[in-house]
């Protein structure tokens, strides 16, 4: 039962939040540009909430501006029985296989075995980021707009990352007792500033300076080179305490993605090969001192990836044993536990790549799809890229997030991934080189499409 002051508090979180939603949806309509600047300062902030036993860490401020977005500029579409594409181009491939993951995935809790897991992403998750992708894609986007967003992403990093050096500090965390817990145990302290994840901290930070990295490369001004290349220490810095692999590998990646767009594919190609290949001897020949988990009498790929190449062989197993339709939406953690026969706390809601987690829960049906959606958006994304460094920036980022992804997990149920598909969209539709300047007539009047 939930208490009397908890259900005070409760419907005045509520009221709290619907009052900023109809002050948000004022605000959108009049001023249709500040919804893209809004959902990206909105993005990485996450409230915990208690449901089912289980507890939840919620983007509350993005549902708010989602939900005014979608009030502001959708509903008087759908009223009106006109297409809900601002600029009125008709839906492209993307956007309908987009929409098939999250219909899939709503069936697919049908006979899920954990169908209030799968409720949980696709009431939270899956259908207010469809909504976030489709109003960024039809967002009156203008140079400043671009400027705008770019700036709030890197503000909020610089931030975070300060957060985190004071927990490192301190050596004491703000969140997430599940990581106060590990860093009991493990030889070093990981941070994860106003996440509840390091690694999600880390991806964040990657993304950012990836951004940042692009502004150094093609610029020409030496103030900005040196503004960049401080802003770059500081934030590797905060990479570097998240003690977050995974979200190293996906900036490596990026880095090789800006590098060959700005230089040359084949050069670029044949160095990251070779320092692949050093990294891999560095590693292999590592002392136990360092403890990578590969070398030691306790060494093992499994050690070394924290345990991950466990929980993947376990996902390709529950695959195997149910290729076609898989177990359902959300069932990998209580499949995982029922299969191999470990305890709740033994197991994870997902195999740390994401796709043996999309294999065992969605079987070859799921997996073709998400497939098809990789390949449709890298077309997408990288389609003509090269002559814009918005774009170019865009698709370096989603290829760095996609790494991420198998490395450690959340595709769709990441914002991140719908918020770069649909500023990539966004900006091809509207070449960032024919956007008129901030805050003309012109560029108020400019749509996404068309």
């Amino acid at each position: 039962m939930i208490a009397g002051h908890s259900v005070h508090a409760i419907l005045i979180a509520g009221a709290v939040w619907l009052a900023a939603v109809a002050a948000l949806t004022f605000a959108m309509r009049e001023r249709p540009q500040a919804f893209p600047l809004l959902a990206v300062i909105a993005l990485p902030f996450r409230v915990p909430l208690s449901l089912e036993g289980r507890t939840v860490n919620l983007l509350i401020p993005l549902y708010a501006v989602v939900a005014a977005g979608a009030l502001a500029h959708l509903l008087p579409r759908v009223l009106k029985r006109q297409s809900a594409y601002l600029s009125g181009r008709p839906p492209m491939l993307l956007d309908w296989l987009l929409s098939a993951s999250v219909l899939v995935y709503a069936v697919q809790i049908a006979y899920s075995s954990d169908r209030v897991k799968g409720v949980e992403n696709l009431v939270f998750f899956y259908i207010p980021f469809l909504l976030l992708y489709l109003l960024l894609r039809e967002a009156p986007w203008t140079r400043g707009m671009v400027f705008a967003c770019f700036g709030a992403a890197v503000a909020l990093a610089v931030l975070f990352a300060g957060v985190g050096f004071v927990e490192y500090g301190r050596k004491q965390l703000l969140l997430n007792p599940k990581v106060v817990a590990a860093n009991q145990y493990d030889n070093y302290f990981r941070v994860n500033s106003l996440f509840f994840d390091p690694s999600i901290y880390g991806r964040f930070l990657a993304l950012v300076m990836l951004g940042v990295t692009t502004a150094v490369l093609w610029t020409r001004r030496r103030r900005e080179v040196l503004l960049g290349a401080a802003v770059l220490a500081w934030l590797w810095g905060g990479l570097i305490t998240s003690f977050s692999q995974s979200s190293i590998a996906a900036l490596l990646l990026g880095l090789a993605v800006l590098a060959a767009c700005r230089w040359d594919m084949r050069s670029t190609a044949y160095v990251a090969a070779g320092l692949v290949a050093i990294v891999l001897v560095a590693v292999l020949m590592a002392p136990p001192s360092l403890h990578l988990g590969l070398s030691g009498s306790k060494g093992s790929a499994n050690n070394a990836t924290s345990g991950r190449a466990k929980l993947v062989t376990g996902g390709l197993k529950l695959f195997a044993d149910r290729p076609l339709q898989g177990f359902g939406s959300g069932s990998f953690e209580r499949e995982y536990v029922r299969h191999n026969g470990v305890s709740g706390a033994g197991a994870t809601s997902a195999s740390h790549t994401i796709p043996v987690t999309i294999a065992a829960e969605q079987g070859i049906a799921g997996l073709a799809l998400y497939l098809t959606l990789l390949v449709t958006a890298f077309l997408v994304l990288f389609s003509d890229a090269g002559r814009s460094p918005p774009r170019i920036v865009i698709a370096a980022c989603f290829a760095a997030l996609v790494l991420h992804t198998f490395i450690y997990a959340d595709f769709l149920e990441d914002p991140m991934t719908w918020t770069l598909l649909g500023i990539g969209v966004a900006l091809q539709s509207a070449p960032y080189r024919s956007l008129p300047p901030a805050d003309t007539p012109a560029a108020r009047r400019v749509p996404v499409a068309g």
